[in-house]
């Protein structure tokens, strides 16, 4: 083989070698952005149904918050002439029934959300059980009545709650 003879090769493989590469780049690129696209498309439509699902979550997650507020459960759930911390512990019985029913929509509330509901429980059933320890209380309507003195003089937990998940449902929108 000669210097033309492989001149002529080159000539020919040459830019046989670049159409190629360039063939392989844009069909690479090409297909990048197909699957992008899918996924784009997906991430679309997963959102358009997941966002009534939400949006449900955050309504009965506030109807919790709203039957826990230490006004409505105290209206709810009568004493019945039990002892104070007998009725301390059905209260208490109660909002945990509620939260049991409603645990599964942490799922679609975000974390902080989701904490906030957790502070505001907790923070209702400790109300409910220094109240019935307290000294002078000895009857479930005496404590009753001290709890919706305290709620009536500060913010309750389950609307500091509320308004936290109205405030992050504000962003979603």
């Amino acid at each position: 083989m000669n210097s033309t003879q492989i001149f002529e090769i080159a000539a020919y493989t040459l830019p046989a070698i670049i159409t190629g590469g360039v063939a392989y780049i844009v069909i690479n690129r090409f297909f990048i952005n197909e699957d992008k696209r899918r996924r784009y498309e997906l991430i679309k439509e997963n959102q358009k149904q997941a966002l009534p699902i939400r949006l449900q979550a955050y309504e009965r997650i506030v109807l919790f918050l709203e039957r826990i507020n230490p006004v409505q459960l105290l209206l709810r759930v009568q004493p019945n002439g039990l002892d104070p911390q007998s009725y301390a512990t059905l209260l208490a019985h109660t909002i945990q029934t509620e939260y049991e029913h409603n645990i599964t929509q942490q799922i679609y509330i975000s974390n902080e959300g989701w904490e906030a509901v957790l502070k505001a429980r907790n923070s209702i059933i400790t109300l409910i059980r220094n109240k019935s320890i307290t000294e002078g209380i000895t009857t479930a309507e005496e404590m009753r009545k001290a709890i919706l003195e305290e709620v009536s003089t500060e913010e309750v937990a389950s609307d500091i709650a509320i308004a936290f998940l109205k405030q992050e449902l504000k962003q979603v929108f």
